[in-house]
This record gives structure tokens, C-alpha cells and sequence, in this order.
């Protein structure tokens, strides 16, 4: 999910619509826990659990794609709640993955909590450290051709421990460059084209050593390929007042891209959790998967 660095308005408590009695609740700071609620979120055991955050218009839309505007402020009207949600998804988890097109829209971006809302880096720190992970979560990008610049911050900082998933022609492609010690390159076992998402976790659980929670950043096309496994197990969504429209021919994006799933096969989630702010609302559903 691409948010701007746009300055936004005050955090702001949410107000709880309705509230999931689902897993255990996390022990989060007393800030973060004023700001959000309680937040509960299943005990990963023989598997890791998937969940993925996005911000929508009213009409679907989830970027833009208009250079200097395809991030997720513009969706959210630059929401200092929304940003806080993001980052406590990001202390929550251990792994977060992204899509190489996602990269390429927002590349200065290192996914991390602080890096998303500074205001809260102390209490995310904090909430990582009590849950028993105390470094910062593994970034992982999905790029099955490799073009991607080793020089950008998630890669040359130092800051996160980063792993590009890529194909033997990707790989082959990366190495040309000079790989950054923080930086490891892993070849799924295909020469081209899309990596399956249970692919992906497979990799994943073994490079990270057993990932408990896994959240997904998108873009929609990657969101699409683990809807398609069923391998989500759950979807926050933030729904903004506006209607972004579209023209025919218009390469806005919504939630989940390239794959179709109604009439013949559609899916349904279910409506585990519910709160307001300011003018969004912040929206979790639960996810059958087929593992």
C-alpha cells in the first residue's frame, strides 16, 4: 500500500463500530491502544497468517496512477489515522511483502512502522518489542524479471533486512548489479513469469526462519495471486468518501487486479471489524483460505 509523505492532520482516536473477538489481543502501548482500541489478531501455529491493508474510494479505486499522485494519500485525503492503522500492521508483522510495481510507484519507501507515521515510531518499537521481535520486519519483493534498482533505500540503507523473490532470469539479471549485505537474492524454481503466492510463502517461512504473520502491501496484482490460492486470511480496508471515476481505457487500479473470481467463483468475506475516523472507515474481513 503507497502512502504520500504529505503532512497530515492530528491523530485522532477511532471509534469502535464493531470489534472482532477473534485470536489473541496484542499488548500494545498505551498510546497506540488510546488511538486504536484493542486489536486482536490470530496466534499463528502450524502456518503463517496472511492479512493485507488497503485504502479504497467509494468506487474501488486504489491508485490512482497518475505520476506524483498514485500513492494512498490521495486516496485517504492524506488521513493521519489511516497511516497510523498502516504502521501498527507493520509492527504486527513479521515479514512484509510487496510487488516490484509497487517499488517502482514509491521508491524512496522502506517498510517499516516509523517510516509510514513517525509520530508512533516509540510505541511500534515498543509493541514489536513485546510481541518477541524486536528488529525490524523483513522486507520482501516480488520481481519475476529482476529489473529492480539495488541502490534504493529498502536495499542500500541498512535499515530492514530485505529479500528480492525473483525467477532464474531474474536473478540472473540482479547479479549484475552489486547486491548490498543486507540484501538476498532467491531464485523460485522457474525461468519467467508469475510467481504463485504459495510459492512466495514457501520461500518466505524458510528464509525468515518461520514467519508467524505475513502481511501483504500489494500492489493488486500480487494481492490477486493470493486471493486466486486462497491464501489470505484477512483484508483491512480502509473506504474513503470519494469517487476517484474512471474513464474507458483508464489504468486506475482497484483492490485486486488481474485475476476474476465472480459469478463463476466469487469470493466472500466476512465482516469481522468495524471503526470510524474522522471521514474514513477502517474495515477487516476474515478470509476462508484452502490451506
Amino acid at each position: 500500500m503507497i502512502k504520500s509523505k504529505r503532512p497530515s492532520a492530528k491523530l485522532a482516536p477511532l471509534e469502535t463500530l464493531l470489534e472482532s473477538a477473534r485470536g489473541h489481543a496484542l499488548p500494545l502501548p498505551q498510546r497506540l491502544a488510546q488511538l486504536y482500541g484493542a486489536f486482536r489478531m490470530s496466534k499463528p501455529r502450524s502456518r503463517p497468517h496472511v492479512f493485507s491493508n488497503f485504502v479504497s474510494t467509494l468506487d474501488g479505486v486504489v491508485s490512482l496512477q497518475v505520476k506524483g499522485h498514485s500513492g494512498g494519500g490521495d486516496i485517504s485525503g492524506f488521513s493521519g489515522q489511516d497511516r497510523m492503522v498502516m504502521g501498527l500492521l507493520r509492527a504486527a508483522a513479521d515479514v512484509v511483502i510487496v510487488g516490484s510495481g509497487t517499488l517502482d510507484a514509491d521508491p524512496q519507501q522502506v517498510w517499516t512502522p516509523e517510516s509510514i507515521c513517525p509520530e508512533l515510531a516509540r510505541e511500534y518499537h515498543q509493541l514489536k518489542r513485546d510481541l518477541g521481535n524486536p528488529r525490524a520486519s523483513l522486507n520482501v519483493i516480488v520481481s519475476g524479471r529482476g529489473p529492480v534498482n539495488l541502490r534504493l533505500p529498502v536495499f542500500a540503507s541498512g535499515r530492514v533486512p530485505a529479500v528480492i523473490l525473483t525467477t532464474a532470469q531474474g536473478a540472473k539479471r540482479l547479479l549484475q548489479q552489486k547486491v548490498p549485505d543486507s540484501v538476498r537474492i532467491h531464485a523460485i524454481r522457474r525461468r519467467a513469469g508469475e510467481i504463485p503466492a504459495a510459492a512466495i510463502l514457501e520461500a518466505v517461512d524458510r528464509l525468515s526462519g518461520g514467519a508467524g504473520r505475513i502481511l501483504v502491501e500489494g500492489g493488486p496484482r500480487l494481492l490477486g495471486t493470493f486471493y486466486e490460492e486462497r491464501l489470505m486470511d484477512e483484508q483491512f480496508l480502509s473506504l474513503a468518501p470519494q469517487l476517484s471515476g474512471r474513464e474507458f481505457g483508464d489504468a486506475r487500479m482497484s483492490l485486486v487486479m488481474g485475476k476474476s473470481f465472480a459469478p463463476r467463483d466469487p469470493l466472500w468475506g466476512e465482516l469481522i471489524d468495524a471503526r470510524r475516523g474522522g471521514k474514513l472507515l477502517f474495515l477487516r474481513y476474515s478470509f476462508s483460505t484452502g490451506r
